[in-house]
Order: C-alpha cells, then structure tokens, then sequence
C-alpha cells in the first residue's frame, strides 16, 4: 500500500484559504495527480486543506472523507518564562537543541512549555484514529510495525498539514516529531510518498521514498512558495522572522 501525504496549497491563514497563489498550486497539483492511481482520500475540515483537493476530486470524479484529527496539530500553548502564545512546531533554535527530552520520541511532550496544553493526550488521539484508518486499509499495527492482515496496492491520500503530517511521520517511524518540524520542511502542495514493505511475510513497514516533492510545481515552472520557510540569513529582513 502506499500514503500520499499532500499539504495544502499557499496559505490565506486569516480567511483559512488559499492565496491565488495557492489555488493556482493546486490546479497545478490536480493536473499531476490525475494522472495518479487513487482509492480514497481523506482530507483535513480546514478551510485552505478542503480548498486544495477540490480540484483533484472533481477532476478524478471522485469525493473524500473529512477527517478531524488531519486539521493542523496547532494547539495553544503557553510560552512558561514570557506568557507569550504559541503553538508545539515553532521553537528557536535554543529553546530546544539542548534539551534531551525534545529529541526523545516518548519525551518530546513532557517539557515545561509542552505541557502548558493538553498535548501528549492530543498526539496520542491522532496516532489512535491514524491507526484505525490504517487498519481499514488492512494494516493493523503491532507494537513499532504493522501486521500486514490484507496486504493490497491501494493508494490513499491524506490532504492535510506540514505539522500534522510531521506527527504522523513521527509516529510510524518513531522519532519526535520536533525533529522533522525544524529540519525539514514540506512545501506547499507537496507530495510526500511511503509504501509499505513486506520482507517478512505479515510485517509491513511504511518506507519514505519522497518527501515534500513538488516536481508538479517545477514542471508548471511555477516557484514554490516562501510558505513556512524562515530567513536565509538574518539580515534578510524581507523574509519571515
């Protein structure tokens, strides 16, 4: 089986929509994706998620299913020293590469700032209704891997977020989620690929063989977006701080 994960296109995160910008990324992610084998979507209830498949459906002819726990992992939490709001997958540099527990794939969530929002108890609610999915789809997780119960070639795509799609990497490979948040970066519209493989009759393991590929983008000659990106260098101040 293989997992598209596909962010939305170019944020209007005031409206919860997308810039013309974003929209026409997804046109242009339609175009490649019609081409590609499908079986089932399931997309965020977020505006800007909901707004980027739409072309994708209409032209394949095909309808999703509106998941809640794909809206973006963007809770409240409470910065412990400046009382300042924030959410989990926005930290500097020295707020966290010291601190042990933020690499610890069963720590990550027990830091001050952490634990200032109901957090721990959210993650573990997604990886719950991600595995349930996976489940219909015939992999039932056993332990770090999952029991191939009908092993198939189907294809489904999760429309969703970059920090919620970073929380289900983080899961199936069992690493914080911390760590993709600040290392790597899924640009808009791109499309994440993992296929599972079965070297051992009934074990499966979900394999990354792209990550954040926006080849469609390049093929349309259309640049990507600065979106979720932060300064090259500091001085550069007309890019995000």
């Amino acid at each position: 089986m293989k997992l598209l994960i596909i962010r939305h296109g170019d944020p209007d995160y005031e409206h919860d929509t997308l810039t013309e910008r974003g929209r026409k990324e997804a046109e242009i992610l339609s175009d490649y994706l019609k081409e590609v084998p499908i079986d089932a979507f399931y997309v965020s209830p977020l505006g800007r998620a909901q707004v980027t498949a739409a072309p994708t459906l209409e032209k394949k002819h095909m309808t999703a299913t509106t998941c809640s726990w794909l809206r973006e992992f963007s809770l409240r939490l409470t910065d412990p020293v400046t009382g300042e709001h924030r959410i989990p997958w926005d930290l500097k540099p020295s707020e966290w590469l010291d601190i042990p527990e933020y690499q610890d794939p069963d720590k990550w969530f027990t830091t001050p700032f952490m634990r200032t929002g109901p957090i721990e108890e959210s993650a573990h609610k997604v990886y719950a209704a991600f595995d349930e999915l996976l489940a219909k789809h015939g992999y039932r997780r056993e332990g770090r891997w999952y029991r191939a119960e009908h092993p198939n070639r189907d294809t489904i795509a999760l429309v969703c977020h970059f920090g919620i799609g970073c929380l289900l990497l983080s899961y199936l490979y069992h690493i914080s989620p911390v760590l993709l948040w600040h290392y790597t970066l899924a640009r808009t519209t791109s499309v994440t690929t993992l296929a599972t493989e079965e070297r051992e009759e009934g074990i499966a393991l979900f394999r990354c063989l792209s990550y954040g590929d926006v080849s469609h983008l390049s093929m349309a000659k259309e640049e990507p977006s600065f979106a979720g990106r932060f300064c090259e260098r500091y001085i550069d101040m007309d890019e995000r701080h």
